[in-house]
């Protein structure tokens, strides 16, 4: 097993180099550039080639990427052109918001989408089976947007049960430790915070993980169908074994290998920052800094924030890469 993660590991390092060098590339390839960006109205061609010289934008491709490799590796994103903080503080700000939303939206799809999955499968063909498969349909249909703000006027406007929009009531007391909201209340004991925290939660990560809900269900019935045809089932099924065994040793268990291949690719993409529903809900998360540094043309957020994406989805996959070692033995000596 050390032996199946140290070259997983191995394997990571080149990637994220590979990443970054094509993700700094493309984004210096973009018409316009960070030196007209940072003029504005008062860009000409003498001053934006004085810029570029002065900020060592002249430089040879592979030069200017060792210079911002090396920033990185001390934390160093540059400074935004929108806000002029560093990024790195708008990150440290931003993150732990998007974590906590993609954590409840994945969490929510997970506990609700393996089972429901599951039993679609049991009852293929029943009124349960195409009931689910409809939803499942629907739920990947629908539009996010359109969706949160349905939700919004239903459960905010009209019944008043849920907060329309932001991670916490304004005014009310809290303190900040790691950003995380509902584990800072925890922590510091103030329950009041972790309820409204929740409150403010429900909403959009139910509209987050409608998708992944619908996704997971699908690939879980039909990973569990190809199972429960395999012959060990049927064997395990004459051998009188019960229920509960057969469900969880052999159903389920064979069954996981997609599925989390399936919600790891749906971790990466709720983690890589949900633009439109942080919009609907003013969330102040990574999608926000995302949409608004495409519209400001802020190159250092924009580089930072798809790195951080980029590097999220191969951290997602060595993730899964290592739960297939525990899920199924066999992986390990291949």
């Amino acid at each position: 097993m050390l032996r199946y993660v140290v070259r997983r590991l191995i394997g990571v390092i080149p990637t994220l180099f590979v990443l970054s060098f094509l993700l700094y590339a493309w984004l210096r390839s973009l018409p316009g550039g960070p030196a007209s960006a940072l003029l504005g109205d008062k860009a000409t061609p003498e001053k934006i080639a004085a810029l570029n010289q002065t900020l060592g934008l002249d430089d040879p491709i592979w030069v200017q990427y060792g210079k911002f490799i090396g920033r990185v590796f001390t934390g160093d994103f540059g400074a935004s052109l929108a806000s002029s903080r560093p990024v790195a503080d708008e990150l440290a700000d931003a993150l732990p918001a998007t974590i906590e939303l993609a954590f409840a939206a994945l969490l929510f799809a997970i506990v609700l989408g393996i089972p429901l999955g599951y039993l679609s499968a049991k009852r293929r063909g029943g009124f349960f089976d195409n009931a689910t498969v409809i939803a499942t349909l629907v739920g990947v249909a629908v539009p996010v947007f359109f969706l949160g703000y349905v939700l919004k006027q239903w459960f905010a406007v009209d019944l008043g049960w849920l907060p329309p929009s932001g991670r916490v009531t304004v005014g009310l007391d809290q303190t900040r430790i790691t950003g995380f909201l509902v584990l800072d209340g925890i922590l510091t004991r103030e329950w009041d915070v972790v309820w409204d925290s929740l409150r403010h939660l429900i909403l959009p990560a139910i509209t987050l993980g409608t998708i992944p809900l619908a996704v997971i269900v699908r690939i879980t019935r039909a990973s569990v169908l190809d199972v429960l045809n395999e012959d060990y089932v049927r064997t395990a099924e004459a051998k009188g074994l019960r229920a509960r065994t057969i469900r969880n040793r052999h159903v389920l268990r064979n069954g996981l290998l997609p599925v989390s291949t399936t919600i790891g690719l749906q971790a990466g993409l709720l983690l890589a920052g949900a633009v439109l529903t942080e919009k609907v809900f003013v969330w102040g998360g990574i999608g926000s800094l995302l949409a608004e540094g495409i519209e400001k043309r802020d190159y250092p957020r924009l580089q930072a924030l798809i790195l951080v994406a980029a590097m999220t989805y191969v951290l997602v996959n060595l993730i899964v890469d290592l739960s297939y070692a525990l899920i199924d033995p066999r992986v390990r000596v291949r």
